[in-house]
């Protein structure tokens, strides 16, 4: 058991400036899933980062918004016709209130003793639920990949197909299912090639192949996330060079010098909400004007981001000697998600992809989430760069980290009786729901399965 690392400031700095750049398109493309504009989860990470890292008791931990927590957190609120209906500063109002939510249920859980109950959560259920949640990032990263204007035109074409008489039903029939529509639109989509933009298309799918691997070509001294920056500067270069017809993530505005924090004499260039924009955030409305919904999504939300920290903090106990706490880790998850909400960004977890690049580049300790941290804050007024990055280069990032599980999932095919039935019962109520509600159903089908799983005979 080899125990935490020996502090080292020098390797911090680097391992955290490696984090740093590594990183970046990852947030900016999981901002798009979210719902709102790209550079708000650039502009959003860093104070997250920060509450993580003072609070947490791991080195290597990377926490942030992560594909499934931006996926639940726009699915729970359903965030597209939310934005639709108010515009995006509401709806970043809304997220970030959800957040609040969220970081409070974190903490009641971990002050009730949910960290050893959470270890008891059957792996079938656990599969099932990842797998499923896979199914819906795919389908909000195909249409910005595969058509000029993502999913607005997706949804028109749809519209006008033999698939809106389904879609039409499930809105006024069974309006929680919003991965059904999803999934629909995700199905019609990816089955209709002559409608996609030849220029995006060809990107995803090149960027997609690429970021997929070329690991296995470049200098091994190359950092791990070295593909997804070449993916992103080739095609942002592509894009400033030619007559780019497809979405793009367009201006990035600059801070305001007056929104600024000011800490003493040091001044931090982030923006805050006031709590008058994050009180009178309609959250619960989004659950039926009911206060028992809510806290019950934010907890079951809560308890989803807990189970992926859990599997990261125990793989590092495992495999390095690192100790954890799971009243400290909920803490720290709570504390996290609480100032995303500050700053206006969906709720955050542990980020498994970041955290191995953190372990495998040197890091010594929480002084490197610090330096990434810090980097991300004060150099956000040069990302004005990636404006012209084309929004298919970003969907083939998050398409690639997940298109080989939902394709072949391989956890799942491995499966047998009960355990196939629990496995993939709650991967596809997970996938045609919602994560949050497709979680519930899994538990149910797994006490059900129990009960009706025959005894074994006694001797």
């Amino acid at each position: 058991m080899k125990g935490a690392p020996t502090f080292n400031p020098i390797r911090d700095v680097i391992a955290g400036t490696i984090m740093a750049a590594t990183s970046v398109p990852q947030l900016v493309a999981y901002a798009q899933t979210v719902g709102y504009a790209s550079y708000r989860g650039l502009s959003t990470a860093g104070p997250c980062l920060i509450a993580w890292a003072i609070a947490t008791g791991s080195p290597f931990m990377s926490c942030g918004v992560t594909s499934i927590t931006a996926l639940m957190a726009k699915a729970d609120l359903d965030g597209e016709s939310y934005m639709a209906e108010f515009g995006e500063e509401k709806y970043v109002h809304l997220v970030a209130a959800y957040s609040m939510w969220v970081g409070l249920c974190s903490a009641l859980l971990g002050l009730v003793g949910f960290g050893a109950v959470a270890a008891l959560t059957p792996s079938n259920l656990r599969k099932g639920f990842k797998w499923g949640c896979a199914v819906g990032v795919v389908a909000s990263a195909v249409p910005n990949g595969l058509f000029n204007h993502g999913s607005k035109e997706l949804k028109g074409h749809v519209a006008n197909s033999f698939a809106n008489a389904f879609v039409v039903w499930v809105k006024a029939n069974a309006p929680a299912a919003t991965g059904a529509v999803s999934v629909t639109n995700l199905l019609y989509g990816i089955s209709q090639p002559t409608l996609w933009g030849l220029f995006p298309a060809a990107l995803f799918i090149i960027g997609t192949a690429f970021v997929m691997k070329a690991p296995k070509y470049l200098p091994k001294q190359f950092p791990p996330g070295t593909e997804v920056i070449i993916a992103t500067a080739v095609t942002t270069l592509i894009s400033m060079y030619t007559d780019y017809p497809g979405d793009v993530i367009g201006e990035i505005p600059e801070a305001n010098p007056d929104d600024a924090l000011k800490i003493g004499p040091i001044t931090v260039p982030i923006s805050t909400l006031s709590m008058k924009d994050l009180l009178n955030a309609p959250v619960v409305s989004r659950f039926g004007d009911s206060y028992v919904t809510l806290i019950i999504s934010a907890s079951l939300f809560a308890a989803v981001n807990f189970i992926s920290i859990m599997g990261i903090a125990s793989a590092f106990e495992i495999e390095d000697g690192i100790a954890w706490s799971p009243l400290r880790e909920l803490l720290a998850q709570g504390f996290s998600c609480g100032a995303a909400g500050l700053v206006g960004s969906a709720p955050v977890s542990g980020s498994l992809s970041r955290s191995l690049v953190s372990r495998m580049v040197g890091t010594t300790s929480r002084m490197s989430a610090v330096v990434t941290s810090l980097l991300w804050i004060y150099l956000m007024p040069f990302m004005s760069v990636m404006s012209p990055t084309p929004q298919a280069a970003l969907s083939s990032v998050i398409m690639s980290a997940v298109v080989k599980g939902v394709v072949y999932p391989k956890d799942l095919l491995g499966m047998t009786g009960s355990d196939a039935i629990i496995g993939w019962g709650t991967g596809i109520a997970t996938a045609v729901t919602s994560p949050t509600i497709g979680f519930g159903l899994g538990l149910v089908l797994y006490m059900v399965m129990n009960v009706l799983k025959p005894k074994p005979k006694q001797a």
